[in-house]
């Protein structure tokens, strides 16, 4: 229905009752048609959502093309939304002054209250000292209405003068003066929360120095890349012994996940191709006590041997892909111990997932649907304990695990030795021991989905700028990924952590380093300092 604007009838509206009418009909199929896009572009909106939900909570997969996908999804989403915003806001400028029509609303999820946490600053309108009605000024309050509006202060920067007030005794006149405090690094200017912001942003945020530098120019601070470089290897250096510590920590548990990804490495002026490894200690899934880490590792190529370095003092479970590289690290003899190969299921599970996605594969897709129903017993016993894990497996994997083995051992004789199905095949069947181990071992995980997800800041910060400009650089880029992935991990604010720890750590015994670790550690108090 057409509403009339409350206030009247617009004079420019033409007399002639046929034409009057055409415009009528013209604005209402204009209306039908906008809200037609609208409502279209709510559902697609609503789609993309369920979308994303369903892959952050997808437990199968490649979580580096699963993040990708995701990735593109959110900015799509994201572009959708303002599009809608942009043309609600321009429709109700462009209704301002014609005809008002009911316009189509796009439904909106329900505002979250903001942050309680946050400063109110109170704007009180001033209200009529005369009564606009009979002009009486008996006025009295009764009420209020509060409308909050969610804003944001530019950074404050500032220079803290560190003052060592000098004192003479008037009877021996010797000259006492407090010690100067320790900084961060050492002859360096930059206050600890610089130092932690400038390696968040480079490595958190995937923000080179080059645009840091850019950014912080606009806010009136000339800090040139070379200054933020300086910082940047002299933090990562005041750092290593919290790496160190995490390093040991991982290495110390009864099971690991490993992985690796590429990196891009500028070297004379031509870009090659480096290796970043991870390795993961997560014992949430088998409600183990000890706190979960991630320490990571560069190295310029993909040999077998930078594994073997990792590794060098670790016996234990370790669940990864089926690289070759890791292959001596199985070795019954190897010292100190053999490692216990544990295969990724979700990588089994890849390889027939592609068959069936891309083309009409009966077999890949049972076996999707097989494995699937394995997964969903796991879904069920994450976070329970070792045995009570053991047992539920044993009692209603294991069943599975055998029919499966028997149904992929018949649906090869079937099928052409070269065909890409039987290939999906040989990958399980030919390292089956290793896929099954899960059944055995309570504490093991049916895939290797902890190291991948932590390699995905990796891929994320790949996409956004040249890497590392040497081999230096990786492994210094190694280095503070190990601390700000092992602090997610523990639910810790890296970028408060951090300016903590660099405030802290050149004054803190070397026996008690511990304490500064992110599952033990603890956001400080604020506390008032002397203004000068």
């Amino acid at each position: 229905m057409i509403l009339w604007s409350a206030m009247g009838a617009d004079d420019s509206l033409p007399d002639d009752v046929t034409v009057l009418k055409a415009m009528l009909r013209a604005e209402r199929a204009a209306r039908l048609a906008a809200e037609a896009e609208a409502q279209a572009r709510t559902l697609l909106i609503e789609k993309l959502k369920l979308t994303i939900r369903k892959l952050r909570h997808e437990q199968f997969g490649q979580s580096s093309e699963r993040g990708a996908l995701l990735d593109q999804l959110e900015l799509q989403l994201a572009d959708l939304e303002e599009n809608a915003a942009q043309a609600e806001t321009a429709a109700q400028i462009a209704a301002a002054d014609k005809i008002a029509v009911a316009p189509f609303e796009r439904r909106k999820p329900a505002r979250r209250p903001l942050p309680e946490h946050l400063p109110r600053e109170r704007l009180v309108y001033p209200v009529p000292t005369t009564c606009p009605c009979c002009g009486d000024s008996r006025l009295r309050k009764i009420g209020e209405d509060v409308t909050e509006m969610l804003e944001l202060i530019p950074r404050q920067w500032k220079v803290i003068q560190h003052v060592r007030e000098k004192v003479v005794c008037r009877a021996c006149e010797a000259i006492t003066q407090p010690p100067a405090p320790s900084h961060p690094i050492a002859r360096g200017r930059a206050g600890p929360k610089l130092l932690a912001h400038v390696l968040f942003a480079k490595y958190g945020l995937h923000l080179p120095l080059h645009r840091q530098s850019d950014v912080y120019r606009r806010e009136g601070i000339d800090l040139d890349v070379s200054t933020l470089a300086d910082w940047v290897g002299a933090a990562a250096a005041t750092l290593m012994p919290l790496v160190d510590a995490i390093r040991s920590h991982v290495f110390a548990a009864e099971l690991i996940h490993a992985d690796d990804t590429t990196v891009p490495v500028l070297a004379k002026g031509k870009t090659r191709t480096g290796r970043l490894w991870t390795y993961v200690r997560d014992d949430r899934p088998f409600a183990g006590p000890d706190p979960p880490a991630a320490v990571f590792f560069y190295s310029p190529d993909r040999g077998g041997k930078h594994p073997e370095q990792h590794l060098a003092g670790y016996a234990g479970l370790m669940q990864a892909d089926a690289y070759a590289g890791f292959s001596r690290l199985y070795e019954a003899n190897r010292k100190p111990g053999s490692i216990v190969e544990a295969a990724c299921w979700a990588h089994g599970r890849r390889k027939f997932f592609d068959l069936a996605r891309l083309s009409k594969a009966p077999v890949a897709t049972e076996a999707v649907r097989r494995i699937d129903a394995l997964f969903a017993i796991e879904r069920e016993i994450n976070g329970l304990a070792p045995q009570e894990r053991l047992r539920v497996r044993q009692e209603r994997s294991r069943p599975l695990i055998v029919e499966l083995q028997t149904w992929l051992r018949e649906q090869r004789a079937s099928l052409s030795r070269n065909s890409d199905t039987t290939k999906a095949i040989n990958y399980c069947l030919s390292r089956w021991d290793a896929f099954a181990h899960f059944l055995d071992d309570g504490r093991l995980c049916m895939s290797n989905n902890a190291a991948e997800r932590e390699l995905r800041a990796v891929a994320v910060g790949r996409r956004n700028w040249t890497f590392a400009g040497s081999d230096e650089g990786g492994r210094r880029a190694a280095a503070i990924y190990t601390l700000i992935a092992s602090a997610k991990l523990n639910d810790i604010d890296p970028q408060a952590w951090l300016a903590d720890v660099l405030e802290r750590i050149n004054d803190h015994a070397i026996q008690r380093l511990a304490e500064l670790l992110p599952w033990n550690w603890r956001k400080p108090v604020p506390t008032d300092v002397e203004a000068a």
